[in-house]
């Protein structure tokens, strides 16, 4: 039986932000944690600006799937924590079943990244780095995965 903590990463497409803070959250924690992202209304893909900007992290998003949140939801899938990383889908969210904690931390959408397409590298550059400042440095009250893994 798998007793790791279980997260899900929360957003409205699974294109952007999600996708960038399950990845980093898979790389800081390794394999101490199981995470997934999903969205509520999932994208055909991942937005190309965030395969772009994270693999100048080194991290492969090219051929990531979005997921729905209500197919998770659908398959019984439980998870201790929560993370909602937008404004749209805080309260949209489906309830899932189980003793799991929620916490919400809007970023801004990539994909609505305006301008030439360095300005909008840019922009999505800025969400990546807000999002990776996060995870390594969260304020207190706020999500931490290193408090996760030193369990």
């Amino acid at each position: 039986m798998d007793r790791k903590t279980k997260i899900l990463i929360i957003c409205q497409h699974n294109s952007g932000r999600s996708q960038m803070a399950e990845a980093y959250l898979k790389q800081f924690a390794g394999d101490r944690l199981t995470i997934e992202s999903a969205g509520l209304e999932p994208s055909e893909r991942v937005n190309p600006l965030v395969v772009e900007v994270m693999k100048e992290e080194g991290i492969d998003l090219s051929e990531k799937t979005p997921q729905s949140v209500f197919q998770l939801f659908k398959k019984g899938k439980l998870y201790n924590h929560i993370l909602t990383v937008c404004h749209e889908s805080e309260a949209q969210c489906p309830i899932f079943p189980g003793i799991t904690t929620r916490w919400y931390m809007p970023f801004q959408d990539p994909a609505k990244a305006a301008g030439a397409h360095e300005e909008k590298l840019a922009q999505v550059r800025e969400i990546r780095d807000a999002i990776k400042e996060w995870l390594l440095n969260p304020q207190e009250g706020t999500f931490s995965y290193k408090d996760l893994i030193a369990r």
